[in-house]
């Protein structure tokens, strides 16, 4: 399968206080997180994102605070996928958990820029920016971790395994 979108660029460390702040923690629902994603660092992000999109980012993205409400709230915004540099390994398993695509390519953030069209293939990795035609490889996501990206997280796979 793959994912098309425009990029938004974030730098290294973003941390999960950014992704979502604390304030906002006291719901669950996705689509109102979604309308405080990045606020720190972009207090307009959340408006301006059109669905599909991606953020590209640089190393340790998702650091700090283990909440699974960061996934849920890129998810929120309408984000379509995550490819960085590296991924703090909490956020890694809980973006997977929420059902939130994410990929692992070295030289990304040096090589797309905001803006960029990119398109992603989950079976096999290929990351290729139509804008400035670069290709990148990341670790394409397993069958059974599709599984729960298509099923809308970890929950809802679960529930329908259980329905049969």
């Amino acid at each position: 399968m793959k994912i098309e979108g425009t990029v938004w660029k974030f730098g290294d460390n973003i941390d999960t206080d950014v992704i979502i702040p604390a304030p906002y923690l006291v719901t669950t629902d996705s689509q109102d997180l979604g309308k405080h994603c990045m606020e720190p660092v972009d207090p307009k992000f959340a408006e301006k994102i059109q669905a599909g999109d991606i953020i590209v980012a640089g190393r340790n993205f998702g650091c700090g605070s283990s909440r699974e409400h960061a996934p849920m709230a890129i998810k929120g915004a309408g984000i379509s996928c995550v490819v960085a540099e590296s991924f703090a390994r909490i956020f890694f398993r809980n973006s997977f958990n929420m059902g939130l695509p994410i990929f692992e390519a070295p030289g990304v953030s040096d090589g797309i820029d905001p803006g960029d069209h990119i398109s992603v293939d989950q079976d096999t990795g290929e990351i290729i920016d139509h804008t400035n035609g670069k290709r990148f490889s990341a670790n394409p996501i397993p069958p059974f971790m599709q599984g729960l990206i298509e099923a809308g997280g970890l929950m809802a796979y679960v529930l329908k395994k259980r329905q049969g």
